[in-house]
């Protein structure tokens, strides 16, 4: 079976029922709700709350018509820290932070502790603080401790997701028998570490493109993005988690309306994807992924249940013009430029008020946050200025893209950024990877930053 054909089966399956009353502009669905299911599960869970969260899509919602500051401040919180990769902020105000060797923490009250240690997960390493030599590869390679989401009811529901590089046998790290895994951790026990429920099991794992990225959507469903792991036909076949941006429940199970691709794992919900590390959500409930491209060409994506995203056959804008109609288009391509997009979150506080209603996106090789506005195609989009806009014919026309870079060099590596109750904007950095320009990584680094806008 060809994947095409298959890509356009799972489109045309969702043409009905599944999505009545539930489009968005440009023809994107809103997360269905999470329904109810069995407390028991197969992997093993008794009693788990689903989550209680009530999403209103904002179908009003207004994208800037201005250039973004780039006025805005990093104030340090905590140093030091060891390749952090992901945040997660409870609706307490907590943040919960991976870091690559193993670790996940907790910021609270300006105090900063260790959680947990999932007891599988390799050690990625990490240079020293300072380090003048950059080595690129670490020895986890792209692995480690990465994703993170914190259930939506905490404290209430004391349970932690977290995404990691699990060492099932050999020599852990580069060349070891190595899978990714996504786990649910109690934090109620009084070794959280050994209070572990594999969720997903089984996803494949290398020194580079492990995906990562855990989130919850803005109806309960969790959302876990999965890279090709270097071997790239997996991203087109349909059987693999490789590739694809998965949606499951907080028992692991698939969320219950998404796709059905024959012969497909029923957890995917997009697939054709080479690495991505990022989702985030418009106000109305569109779901966007950042994702890594080959030698730059590096995409922002509108997501569509069952829809195809290309990898491996198509990236190039060449490529997209003469693809066929079932392959999804980018809404934006960085072409030859390299942003190396990794966590992303559509901002919608007042910490930085010129940056709200934007998408923000952590840039690794570049070494900046890019701001990008997502602009509907009746309205007047912003000023390009320093920026750079895209609206070829080519790409997604849902949304016109103008993005800004912003904080360029300034914290070197942005792994992510993340938002928290009070609107507060957190990002987190990756300069201990062995991959960070001069002059990081610094004496200080790795760090967890509050942006503000300048006084």
């Amino acid at each position: 079976m060809s994947r095409r054909w298959s890509r356009r089966r799972a489109l045309a399956a969702l043409g009905g029922a599944a999505l009545a009353g539930c489009s968005q502009p440009g023809g994107a669905p809103i997360e269905g709700s999470p329904g109810s299911s069995s407390p028991e599960s197969p992997a093993g869970a008794t009693t788990v709350p689903e989550p209680d969260v009530t999403f209103t899509p904002e179908e009003g919602w207004e994208a800037p018509d201005d250039a973004p500051t780039a006025d805005v401040e990093a104030n340090v919180l905590v140093e030091n820290l060891e390749i952090p990769w992901d945040v997660s902020v409870a609706p307490n105000g907590d943040l919960f932070l991976t870091e690559r060797v193993g670790r996940v923490t907790r910021f609270s009250a300006g105090d900063l502790e260790s959680v947990l240690a999932p007891a599988d997960a390799i050690d990625a390493g990490s240079v020293p603080p300072g380090h003048e030599d950059r080595p690129w590869w670490v020895d986890g390679g792209e692995g480690g401790t990465l994703g993170v989401a914190v259930h939506p009811n905490y404290p209430d529901a004391e349970l932690l997701f977290v995404y990691y590089t699990a060492d099932v046998g050999g020599v852990a790290g580069v060349g070891g028998d190595v899978r990714n895994r996504v786990s649910r951790f109690d934090l109620s026990a009084d070794d959280p570490g050994a209070a572990e429920t594999v969720l997903i099991d089984e996803i494949p794992a290398s020194n580079i493109h492990n995906g990562g990225r855990l989130t919850f959507g803005p109806r309960g469903f969790l959302w876990v993005t999965v890279g090709d792991a270097g071997e790239e036909s997996l991203a087109a076949d349909p059987s693999s988690l490789a590739g694809s941006v998965l949606r499951v429940t907080v028992r692991g199970e698939p969320a219950p309306d998404n796709p059905d691709v024959e012969g497909g794992d029923p957890r995917v919900f997009t697939s054709g994807h080479r690495n991505p590390q990022g989702t985030a959500w418009l106000p109305e409930g569109t779901p966007i992924a950042s994702e890594h491209g080959p030698s730059a060409k590096d995409e922002i994506n509108r997501l569509e249940p069952g829809a195809d995203y290309g990898w491996p056959d198509v990236r190039s804008r060449e490529e997209y013009g003469d693809a066929s109609a079932d392959v999804h288009r980018p809404l934006a391509s960085s072409g030859g430029t390299t942003w190396a997009p990794t966590g992303c979150r559509f901002y919608t506080g007042d910490g930085v008020p010129s940056w709200r209603n934007r998408l923000l996106v952590g840039g690794l090789n570049s070494q900046q946050l890019l701001v990008a506005t997502l602009t509907p195609p009746d309205a007047e989009p912003p000023p390009v200025g320093d920026g750079r806009r895209f609206d070829a014919d080519w790409l997604d026309d849902a949304y016109t893209v103008t993005a800004h870079a912003r904080l360029g060099d300034e914290l070197g590596r942005v792994r992510h950024v993340e938002q928290g109750p009070d609107g507060a904007l957190y990002a987190i950095t990756s300069n201990r990877d062995g991959r960070a320009r001069e002059p990081f990584p610094r004496e200080r680094d790795d760090v967890l930053v509050r942006l503000e806008a300048s006084a």
